[in-house]
C-alpha cells in the first residue's frame, strides 16, 4: 500500500507537506498542491480513513435519517432532490453519507444506537415523526443534528419559506380574479401548519371568505387521496374555481380526476401545485406551482451540519429560511 511517506519521497517534500496538500491547507502553494495530488493519484495513494478517524476523532461520515409515511425512500420526488444537494455539498467538504434505515424487523436497535455504531459525526433529519420515542432519543443525544423542514428547539433547522411561498401562490391566484379557492393540504406538520395559516391570512387580507368545506386534508405525494378530495370539492353546490394541491405529484391525481369528470383546465376549473418539481414542467397545461429550491435546501443543511461538527463552540442554533419562486404556468385561468 502506498503511504504518505512514499508520496513525499517521490515529490521531494516532507510528509507534513503532502498531508497538508491532500487536505487542502492554505499554507501550501497551489502549484505544489496540484503536483502532489497528481503524483498521489498516479501512485494509487488512498488515505487510511481508520487512522485519520483515530487521529481526528472524526469519521467524516454523516448520517441521513429520512422516513415518510408512504415509505417512498429515495424515490420521494421532493426529498431526492434535497438529498442530492446535501450529498454534493457534503462531498465537497470530504464527507460521506450513510442512510439510517428504519427496518426494525431486522435491526432492533434505536436510531441513536445505529448512529453510534456507524460512528457518524452528525445527522440530518427529514420527514420523520418527531414525536416518536426513537427520534426523541436521537434528538436528546450528543450527536450534532440539523433538521430539514421542521423546527426543533435544540437543533439548527433549514426550512423552505412556506409562509411566503403560499402567500405568493395564493396572491397570484387572487390576482387572476379567483374568490372561490379550495386548498387540499398535507397531513399535520410544521410545514403544513405554516402553509394553512398563510393561506387563510392571505385570503383574509383580500377580504375573501374560505368555507370550511373548501379546506381538506390528504397525504403528501398521494395521487389517490387527491382524486377523492377533488371529487368531494367538485360535488359541492358552490364549487371552487381553483384548487390548490399539497404538492405537484398529488396534483396529477387531481388533474386526472377533473379530466375524467369532463372538466377542462383552466377553462372550467383552475389548479395549482406546490414544490415545482421537474414533472410539473411536462404537464399540459403547464402547472402553476411554487418552486422550492431543493438543491439549496440540501446544500445549506450540509453546510450547517458540518459547521456544527467542526466548530461546535462557534455555532449558533437557529433557523435558516430558503426562499421559493412562483411559477405561473398555465393551469390557473383568469376569471372575467
Amino acid at each position: 500500500m502506498v503511504s504518505l511517506k512514499d508520496v513525499a519521497l517521490e515529490c521531494g517534500v516532507s510528509v507534513a507537506t503532502v498531508s497538508k496538500a491532500l487536505n487542502g491547507h492554505s499554507d501550501v502553494g497551489a502549484a505544489t498542491t496540484q503536483r502532489i495530488r497528481e503524483k498521489a493519484r498516479s501512485m494509487g495513494y488512498s488515505p487510511n480513513t481508520a487512522a485519520r478517524a483515530l487521529k481526528t476523532h472524526k469519521t467524516h461520515n454523516i448520517g441521513v435519517l429520512f422516513m415518510d409515511e408512504a415509505q417512498s425512500g429515495l424515490t420521494h420526488h421532493y426529498f431526492s432532490n434535497v438529498l442530492e444537494g446535501f450529498r454534493v455539498a457534503a462531498e465537497k467538504h470530504g464527507y460521506d453519507i450513510t442512510l439510517i434505515n428504519n427496518n426494525k424487523d431486522i435491526d432492533h436497535t434505536s436510531y441513536y444506537e445505529r448512529c453510534i455504531s456507524r460512528g457518524v459525526d452528525g445527522v440530518v433529519i427529514a420527514c420523520v415523526n418527531f414525536e416518536a420515542p426513537f427520534v426523541k432519543e436521537l434528538l436528546s443525544g450528543n450527536i450534532p443534528l440539523v433538521t430539514i423542514d421542521h423546527v426543533f428547539n435544540q437543533c439548527s433547522a433549514v426550512v423552505s419559506d412556506n409562509v411566503n411561498g403560499m402567500k405568493d401562490l395564493a396572491e397570484y391566484i387572487v390576482s387572476q380574479g379567483h374568490k372561490k379557492i379550495a386548498y387540499i393540504h398535507g397531513e399535520p406538520s410544521s410545514v403544513t401548519r405554516d402553509r394553512i395559516t398563510s393561506f387563510y391570512k392571505t385570503l383574509y387580507e383580500h377580504n375573501i371568505d374560505v368555507p370550511e368545506e373548501y379546506v381538506i386534508e390528504s397525504k403528501y405525494q398521494d395521487t389517490l387521496g387527491a382524486v377523492e378530495c377533488t371529487k368531494r370539492l367538485m360535488a359541492l353546490k358552490e364549487r371552487p374555481t381553483c384548487i390548490i394541491y399539497p404538492d405537484d405529484f398529488s396534483c396529477i391525481g387531481g388533474m386526472n380526476a377533473l379530466t375524467h369528470m369532463g372538466f377542462s383546465i383552466p377553462d372550467d376549473i383552475s389548479i395549482a401545485g406546490y414544490d415545482g418539481q421537474q414533472l410539473s414542467e411536462v404537464l399540459r397545461p403547464a402547472l402553476t406551482t411554487l418552486r422550492q429550491d431543493t438543491k439549496k435546501i440540501g446544500a445549506t443543511a450540509a453546510e450547517e451540519l458540518i459547521q456544527r461538527i467542526e466548530h461546535p463552540k462557534m455555532t449558533i442554533v437557529g433557523q435558516v429560511l430558503i426562499e421559493g419562486r412562483l411559477v405561473k404556468g398555465a393551469s390557473v385561468g383568469k376569471i372575467q
